[in-house]
């Protein structure tokens, strides 16, 4: 099988799993007893709470762990809203489900709610947000700021720094979903925001877990109530050997990025090879997100393809991709990003190729011959 779904979930790393085996052994007990048995696993803790500090450029302290990145966004809007009388919120229009769906519900409980519509090329403007910002009712709480560091399935870099300036100099709180972007931006993006969110498998490390981390006088209301772990703000046990494989993961992400300069050339050879083979073979094949972007994704629309037949037909031929948002699999909706972007017509024939660290040019020149052998028979 030749994977082009990174953005989806990554392979976890070797060094990972050598790690999560030992945690497994050495680190079953409770992390909250005070006996060595539960210092032990409270000690793959402290270095998972270490680690993504390291990676986003924070403070271990400010690190709540969370059982990932869904769990994180949803406890950022939710805290707001049960902390602030009348509380605002100004969301971008292609955020991930976890920020979206949770800011729909709170409206329906209450909330001002208003969505940022994007650009067609990907972006949500600063422009844009400060005009929103600019039309809440007054009487509203504080307003919550919520942007993602990279779009999920265009890679598109968003302006969270530019965006970040105009939240707070209006009074409003500033939240990042990083979970895309960590491992493979400079961590300056979001430097100023108040609430960053990171997800362990996005960086090779194992799913259910990720992080919340907040600046040091930012207050979280828990949503789970019992013991006082992660600080009382999150109560339930806590998987030592998954923190022990997120560790790994954050350091390893820290010290090497997750995509880079020959990345980026795979990418393009490919999206190239999707242009010129849609031409020969009579079907259009046009890019969306056309903003500055992450060289790892890259996102087309083939007419007379609906995406999902044709990520099924790729499969067939050996080749892992993705027909929109890995959360929204197996529903007949089209691509809800690329439908804000550019209309429901062409997110119905997007298709997600996404590359990581391990894509290899035979990996590259596999997928085209593959794509090539689909295109011939639907000629």
């Amino acid at each position: 099988m030749i994977y082009l779904d990174w953005n989806a979930t990554c392979p976890p790393h070797e060094d990972v799993w050598l790690v999560m085996r030992a945690a497994f052994e050495d680190g079953w007990g409770n992390p909250a007893s005070v006996h060595r048995v539960g210092q032990r696993a409270r000690s793959y803790l402290d270095r998972a709470r270490a680690s993504v500090a390291l990676l986003v450029g924070r403070d271990g302290r400010d690190v709540i762990l969370t059982s990932g990145g869904t769990e994180a966004n949803n406890l950022v809007l939710t805290s707001h809203f049960t902390e602030h009388e009348n509380a605002g919120f100004v969301v971008g229009g292609l955020e991930h489900p976890s920020v979206l769906e949770a800011a729909y519900e709170l409206s329906r409980r209450g909330a001002f709610v208003r969505v940022v519509p994007p650009e067609p090329d990907g972006r949500v403007t600063v422009e844009r947000v400060t005009a929103e910002l600019e039309r809440v009712p007054a009487g509203t709480g504080p307003v919550l700021v919520s942007l993602q560091a990279v779009n999920h399935e265009t890679g598109v870099i968003q302006p969270v720094t530019e965006v970040t300036r105009a939240a707070h100099a209006r009074g409003a709180r500033m939240h990042v979903d990083a979970v895309q972007a960590a491992g493979k931006l400079d961590p300056a993006h979001w430097d100023a925001a108040d609430f960053v969110v990171v997800a362990s498998h996005k960086l090779r490390g194992p799913k259910g877990i990720g992080a919340l981390v907040t600046m040091p006088h930012i207050e979280v209301r828990p949503q789970l109530r019992g013991g006082a772990q992660e600080r009382g703000l999150r109560a339930g046990t806590q998987d030592a050997h998954l923190a022990a494989g997120f560790a790994v993961a954050c350091e390893r992400a820290a010290a090497h990025p997750l995509v880079g300069d020959e990345t980026g050339r795979l990418r393009d050879r490919l999206e190239e090879a999707l242009v010129r083979l849609g031409e020969a073979h009579g079907l259009g094949v046009v890019v969306n997100g056309t903003a500055p972007r992450l060289p790892s994704v890259s996102n087309v629309s083939v007419s007379g393809w609906r995406s999902a037949e044709l990520a099924a037909a790729l499969d067939l031929e050996g080749v892992a991709v993705s027909s929109g948002a890995a959360c929204s699999a197996g529903t007949p909706e089209p691509s809800r990003v690329i439908s804000a972007m550019l209309g429901p017509a062409r997110a119905a024939e997007a298709l997600r190729l996404s590359l990581g660290e391990a894509t290899t040019e035979a990996d590259v020149d596999g997928a085209i011959a593959a794509i090539e052998r689909v295109f011939r028979r639907c000629r």
